[in-house]
């Protein structure tokens, strides 16, 4: 299984692709959304990771964007925000 992680914070984008790659998954790595759309654009994923906010933008909208578009991958979103009406939105 092939899966992007996209997070501007270094030291979590490195956690995060140890122990996904430790599972036993294919993992590539993007600090913001304009490198997340060009890995996209070239590769197959089975799963997108997002941090939901980042310096290029919010990853939600990018997302929602992306499905507008018909894009159907699954997504999962990590965020330091706790509000229920954000892990709804997400």
């Amino acid at each position: 299984m092939r899966v992007l992680v996209t997070e501007d914070d270094e030291d979590l984008r490195i956690a995060v692709e140890a122990a996904l790659r430790a599972a036993g998954f294919a993992v590539d790595v993007a600090a913001d959304l304009p490198e997340a759309d060009e890995a996209l654009a070239v590769n197959a994923y089975d799963c997108v990771v997002f941090d939901r906010m980042l310096p290029s933008g919010d990853a939600l909208e990018y997302v929602h964007n992306r499905r507008r578009a018909g894009w159907p991958v699954p997504v999962l979103f990590l965020t330091a925000r706790d509000a229920v009406a954000d892990r709804i939105a997400g």
